[in-house]
């Protein structure tokens, strides 16, 4: 038996060498750092399978607000609806009526979980919410919660600052 640490029968000290040397090859310190060339993340876009509920979820027991809801340009018929979530940025969904878009499903190339940062005291104040509406999640860390939306999409609210990770820096 080797005394390698492994999981799935993946070599973990391997997967950390591999780190190790992209970072020492690819990350730089913040003040060497060129500047971005993106301004910032303008949406982020979802699917929703019934408008009314991703409104319900997401503006009434998340409390992000609902700014617009148009037709989407590229599917007639279909809703683009946006939800703000602080700092300039947005949540948005479509709604496909007609197609059998599928079960939310993670895939590679596909999403994993939006993470949006919170105060700490709203943070409190939505995982009560999520125990009063009967809500699963998980808390990690003490300042992470993750849980799924109605349509399955995986949500992490998350108390730490913007460009911060658990207490370290990552912008």
């Amino acid at each position: 038996m080797s005394d390698t640490p492994t999981r799935n029968g993946t070599d973990l000290t391997a997967i950390e060498a591999t780190r190790r040397r992209l970072r020492e090859t690819h990350l730089r310190p913040a003040g060497q750092r060129p500047a971005s060339t993106a301004r910032g993340l303008h949406h982020t876009a979802l699917i929703s399978s019934d408008v009314e509920r991703t409104i319900g979820f997401y503006q009434g027991l998340l409390g992000f607000p609902l700014t617009e809801l148009i037709e989407n340009r590229d599917y007639p018929g279909s809703s683009h609806f946006f939800f703000d979530i602080g700092h300039d940025n947005l949540l948005a969904f479509f709604d496909f009526p007609g197609l059998d878009v599928g079960p939310y499903a993670e895939v590679l190339g596909g999403l994993h979980h939006i993470a949006i940062s919170m105060e700490p005291d709203r943070w409190t104040e939505i995982v009560r919410r999520f125990d009063d509406a009967g809500i699963d999640y998980v808390i990690h860390s003490d300042v992470s919660v993750y849980f799924r939306d109605p349509d399955g999409a995986r949500i992490e609210l998350i108390a730490d600052p913007l460009g911060d990770m658990y207490g370290h820096e990552v912008l």
